[in-house]
């Protein structure tokens, strides 16, 4: 654990502090306000634009009027700022509840004005912010006043502040527990006046210290005098009592970055696209080396739950745990160029497709990879692949040459069509099955520019447009590949579909003659059509860490034909509410040439991929059943069904899957993310 220290800064006073308190060397810059006084939130984006280094904190004194409000511009501000923001908030804990489901994403600090707050914190939040007592003149955070860099601490006032302190994060500690966080999610954090010792302060074993200070002279003192003091005692943040059970930190190898809860960068490292995890620690590796200690630290700790990274969405939410170890190989994000004449690549696991996209560009080439710049390479490339070229170019792991593979032993080996192909062919489609890739090679087509398409159509009879437009894309040529998006009707609203496509095609005439029938599937009411580069069309993914919360909910499924039979039963599941996104993709063309038996993905006869995301899995399952007649096969990255193996799997595939399985992985240390083990 890292003990942070911040300047706890007056809005009035942030403009002149706020880069001044970085350059000394100050973690974070924390900004209050009081409703008199100039604004915090505003002085905040103030501050993120004159700094570039230290987190930021927006310390509210009550719980804002429009929760809402504070959500969407915290989610501005902290992607604006790099993830840089936190927001601590105070007030009645019967408050505010509203503002922490309000701000997702954004590490949160309750701040503990009121009895409830360490129980609200340790169910909700990530840190505490235990106030000074009112004996010391630096006051409460929302008041912390330009007189506070004077003020001296008293003996009798620190007493009180360690007591009460550690009575409010025990407390927090317990809610945590109860709440199956773990006494470790809820970090310690406390204000101190500049005059303090480090004597003083030290007693308070926080994870984060705030220097309310009103000018420079206070913040120069504390970061010459005592800082040094904090962060080379040991005792300062408690580490000990924040580790999880079960966890030795001590035995994580050098050759690894550990986060763990409390840690700066945990808020930013737990999540995932869709799902919010508390794993007990996060491996962060840079090299197939760094990865064989990691798996070896995950093998010694068989009990607890491991999931792998690669930095993407991650759908079916085993890229992150409830208390377990998590391996991050987002660091391993290289996109490399092996021979320009072969159109041969190398790409880390840990890039993101929209890199991918960028890198080839200028090549003239791309690489078919999902829709979503934001996709990591390491979990698609490993599981199929189904993005805008995929009828003209196949999926993605049908232009993989060769893997660099860490296995559960630790052996890196490379696997290709001659070496180690049993397990080539289980890594194109259930490669977390067998082991970590660390680095693929591709050959990435010749793409020029491209036809671009949205239309908005009407969907008043949702089951003859699925018809009419499943009819038209396998009617297409090639070169056109797309997807549908549909949600239930509201009330009192027109029911519409978007229909996207790319058309693999530099001439304007051409794209235009393909998407001509697609736009006919339905009441037109929207068009956008350019031509532009693939690249740019995958320049679509937000900056800043993932913000998931809860548990995904999705279901999956291939199917042939979009029959009128499918259609009536996805219209009856739309109609019934219980899927909020519906969506198929095109598959087909290209992807139906490569033999089923090629690679561990083996419904090649699918023309469409169909994905459906609810709130309510009980509720989603019973939709779905209509479906079941209807389809064939299921695809592993939009499913969050980690028992469905089946499915995903033709019983022949299966069983090859698992004799590859129990030569590689016997002690299934790869077990937590569809796995096809025998158990």
């Amino acid at each position: 654990m890292v003990l942070q220290i911040g300047a706890l800064l007056t809005a009035g006073a942030a403009a002149g502090l706020a880069a001044h308190a970085e350059t000394l060397g100050y973690d974070l810059v924390a900004v209050t306000g009081a409703a008199d006084g100039p604004d915090a939130w505003t002085a905040l984006s103030w501050v993120a634009a004159r700094t570039r280094r230290a987190g930021l904190v927006a310390v509210l004194p009550r719980p804002p009027r429009l929760p809402a409000v504070l959500g969407h511009a915290a989610a501005t501000l902290d992607a604006l700022s790099g993830g840089r923001l936190t927001v601590a908030v105070g007030g009645p804990a019967g408050e505010l509840a509203a503002t922490l489901d309000a701000v997702r994403g954004v590490p949160l600090w309750v701040t503990g004005d009121d009895p409830g707050s360490a129980d609200l914190a340790g169910r909700r939040a990530d840190g505490l912010l235990t106030p000074l007592p009112a004996a010391v003149p630096a006051a409460l955070p929302a008041a912390a006043s330009a007189g506070a860099s004077a003020a001296g601490s008293a003996p009798a006032a620190s007493a009180a502040h360690a007591a009460a302190a550690s009575a409010a994060h025990v407390a927090a500690a317990e809610a945590a527990v109860a709440a199956g966080r773990g006494a470790v999610a809820v970090r310690r954090v406390v204000v101190v006046p500049a005059g303090a010792a480090a004597a003083d302060v030290l007693p308070l074993a926080a994870d984060v210290v705030l220097v309310a200070a009103g000018d420079a002279a206070g913040l120069d003192r504390f970061a010459a005098e005592v800082a040094p003091a904090l962060r080379a005692a040991p005792a300062a943040a408690g580490a000990p009592a924040r580790r999880r059970p079960g966890i030795d930190r001590d035995a994580v190898p050098a050759s690894l970055t550990a986060v763990a809860p409390g840690d700066p960068d945990y808020p930013r490292v737990r999540n995932t696209y869709l799902r919010g995890g508390r794993p007990g620690i996060v491996l962060r590796a840079s090299s197939a080396a760094a990865v064989a200690d990691a798996l070896a630290f995950a093998a010694a700790h068989p009990d607890l739950p491991f999931g792998v990274r690669s930095g993407g969405h991650g759908i079916s939410g085993r890229s992150t745990n409830h208390g377990g170890i998590v391996l991050d190989v987002g660091a391993l994000n290289a996109v490399e160029v092996l021979d320009e004449r072969r159109r041969l690549i190398r790409v880390g696991p840990g890039a993101r497709w929209g890199e991918v996209a960028r890198a080839l560009h200028p090549y003239g080439w791309a690489l078919s990879s999902g829709d979503y710049g934001g996709v990591g390479v390491g979990g698609l490339a490993t599981a199929g692949g189904i993005g805008w070229l995929a009828r003209r170019h196949g999926l993605t792991i049908d232009h993989l040459r060769a893997a660099e593979v860490v296995l559960a032993d630790g052996r890196t080996v490379r696997a290709d069509a001659d070496t180690h192909p049993d397990l080539f062919w289980a890594v194109r489609g259930a490669g977390g099955n067998v082991g970590v890739v660390t680095a693929f090679e591709f050959t990435a087509d010749p793409v020029g520019d491209v036809g671009w398409a949205r239309f908005v159509v009407g969907a008043d009879d949702p089951a003859a447009l699925l018809v009419a437009w499943g009819a038209a894309v396998e009617a297409a040529p090639r070169d056109v590949s797309g997807q549908l998006i549909m949600g239930p009707t509201r009330p009192g609203r027109p029911a519409y579909a978007q229909l996207m496509a790319m058309v693999d095609n530099a001439d304007p005439d051409a794209v235009v003659a393909a998407l001509t029938p697609l736009a006919a599937a339905g009441p037109l009411y929207d068009q956008q059509v350019v031509m532009t580069s693939y690249a740019a069309v995958m320049d679509n993914a937000a900056p800043g860490h993932h913000r998931g919360s809860g548990e995904p909910v999705t279901r999956s499924a291939l199917v042939t034909h979009l029959t009128p039979e499918f259609a009536a039963a996805a219209a009856a599941l739309l109609a019934g509410g219980a899927a909020h996104w519906f969506q198929i993709r095109t598959v087909g063309g290209a992807v139906a040439d490569v033999p089923p038996d090629h690679t561990a993905y083996a419904h090649r006869s699918a023309n469409f991929s169909v994905i459906a995301m609810g709130a309510d899995a009980g509720r989603l399952d019973a939709a779905w059943a209509g479906l079941a007649p209807h389809v064939d096969g299921l695809y592993l990255s939009f499913d969050t069904r980690l028992d469905r193996v089946a499915d995903a799997f033709p019983p022949a595939t299966l069983a090859r899957l698992r004799d590859v399985k129990r030569r590689y992985d016997p002690g299934a240390l790869f077990r937590d993310n569809f796995s096809v083990g025998d158990r």
